[in-house]
């Protein structure tokens, strides 16, 4: 599964072209189809390269209605409220993206998406349990 947290290089000129074609092109499918999971998925990834982030956010929020119990979803969630400013909004999706099983430590740390929220106590609490979770006894 996609996810669209990732270091954003510029694109070049063909490259956003290429990118906006194919935005063009998922969002006529999800018309057609608001259900299909995958293009979502990747039209969610797609908003978020070309910096449209509200757009991203919204594809997110239908996805975790879809898929309520899917950890990625929820990350890729608090990622969409981060990059909007919605800080509580973003603590509370990566609250439940780690209930749901999400452990990646390492790559939230490192996530510049999340970069919004991780000098806030609820997301070093969020990192505490994680470490306590899965440490060695």
């Amino acid at each position: 599964m996609p996810t669209h947290s990732t270091e954003r290089q510029p694109l070049t000129k063909k490259q956003e072209r290429d990118l906006d074609i194919e935005i063009t092109f998922l969002e006529g499918i999800t018309q057609r189809d608001p259900k299909y999971v995958e293009a979502l998925q990747l039209l969610g990834d797609n908003y978020t390269r070309r910096d449209r982030f509200h757009d991203g956010l919204a594809i997110d929020k239908l996805l975790s209605k879809l898929l309520p119990e899917d950890s990625m979803v929820f990350y890729n969630l608090a990622c969409s409220y981060s990059l909007t400013d919605q800080i509580d909004e973003s603590i509370t999706a990566l609250n439940k993206a780690v209930h749901l099983g999400y452990k990646d430590t390492q790559w939230m740390d490192d996530d510049p998406d999340l970069k919004n929220i991780r000098t806030d106590p609820r997301y070093k609490r969020i990192r505490r349990q994680l470490e306590l979770k899965f440490s060695d006894p």
